[in-house]
């Protein structure tokens, strides 16, 4: 996202080079569509076809810029499309992706539900298909998917929560802290398939402290499609948050800590909050948590506001999907680390699964700033 064109070629390579089985296809061409066996293409006349959801959140400008520059250093030409949260956008570019011959496509679904149709059409034409960290269902026609560990992320949501909220310390052990305190649940889109990974995920870790009245979900809205926000969408958010704090909280009591699957929803909610007097001395900000290390939540967090957020490199997870394309495109079997776990209800996916990490104010500087994700300028 924020490296040098060089070092983003010479890492893109360097990866591509290290997932990709050996075959006999020569750098920098790749087969026909046509199978193995037919004549090479130089990859300068393949174009890889990149969807990507929206432009409204920072993190998906970093993907789809990521994945277009090191699929551009190794020759192939990309055309990058951003569907502004909109279905049928998304749905028409990829037709149109599919109608101008691109040989390849890399996705990530608005409604993993919504394109069937269009990887049907995909693979009659024998165009290959990467799941983009959103895993597309009900289709056969997902060749793999690049994603992280969603579930994980929803216990590392979980752990900083009850950090924040002294009930584990940083060490991860049980403090004895007996509550009860107050929390509140959100979770992300329905129509995305990560986020009940990310929502099981919390709850396998928040569950057994609610059972022991430690903590208490004081709105008692814990169902997952009733805490779900549509389109991971911050106004939504923060509606739903002035709705809990009018109707849950109206007798003085107060919301302790926030269970947020997303960074823009943390800030929604943080607005919420600050309309009914919190972010002061005398009553500081609940205990709220995130995803995606977007740089207004980070800076939030150095601000004392927002208390941690999930660190998911997408310069990685570029990496490792622009490795997947390479190899289709070479005719070779790209490397997955996980073939059991995401079932789209029609089989289950290959996939590759990266690593993710627990941001604070605490750590923020050694991972983000000196690990190149960011400049300390970025979050000044």
């Amino acid at each position: 996202m924020r490296i040098k064109n060089v070092a983003a070629a010479a890492a893109a390579l360097t990866l591509t080079l290290a997932l990709a089985a050996c075959s006999g296809s020569g750098a920098g061409t790749t087969p026909s569509a046509a199978g193995s066996g037919a004549a090479a293409v130089p990859a300068a006349d393949i174009t890889i076809g990149v969807a990507m959801p929206t432009k409204t959140s920072e993190r998906w400008i970093n993907d789809g810029n990521g994945v277009k520059s090191q699929l551009e250093a190794l020759g192939y030409k990309v055309d990058l499309q951003y569907a502004d949260n909109d279905i049928p956008t998304q749905v028409n570019q990829i037709e149109t992706m599919i109608t101008k011959g691109e040989k390849l496509l890399i996705i990530a679904s608005i409604d993993g539900t919504a394109l069937s149709t269009q990887l049907q059409e995909a693979h009659t034409n024998g165009i290959a298909v990467i799941a983009y960290d959103r895993l597309i269902m009900n289709s056969p026609n997902v060749d793999y998917y690049a994603t992280f560990d969603n579930f994980k992320v929803g216990v590392q949501q979980a752990t900083s929560l009850l950090t924040g909220l002294g009930i584990l310390d940083a060490s991860g052990k049980d403090t004895g802290k007996t509550g009860p305190l107050n929390i509140e649940l959100f979770a992300g889109s329905p129509d995305d398939n990560n986020a009940p990974f990310f929502f099981k995920g919390a709850m396998s870790i928040l569950q057994p402290y609610i059972d022991k009245k430690v903590l208490v979900v004081k709105s008692g809205q814990t169902d997952f499609q009733k805490v779900a926000i549509l389109r991971w969408d911050p106004a939504t958010a923060q509606s739903r948050m002035e709705n809990l704090l009018t109707s849950t909280y109206a007798d003085g009591s107060k919301v302790a800590g926030v269970l947020s699957p997303y960074d823009g929803l943390s800030i929604g909610i943080l607005g919420a909050l600050k309309g009914v007097g919190y972010g002061t001395a005398s009553q500081p900000y609940p205990i709220v948590t995130g995803q995606d290390a977007e740089a207004a939540s980070v800076k939030s967090i150095i601000a004392g506001e927002q208390y941690s957020t999930i660190y998911k490199d997408t310069r990685e997870l570029a990496k490792v999907t622009v490795a997947m394309a390479d190899a289709i495109l070479k005719g070779k079997t790209p490397q997955t680390n996980d073939t059991t776990t995401y079932n789209n209800g029609v089989k289950v996916v290959p996939s590759y699964l990266l690593e993710s990490q627990i941001i604070t104010k605490d750590n923020y500087k050694k991972i983000l700033i000196d690990g190149g994700y960011y400049t300390a300028a970025d979050l000044a």
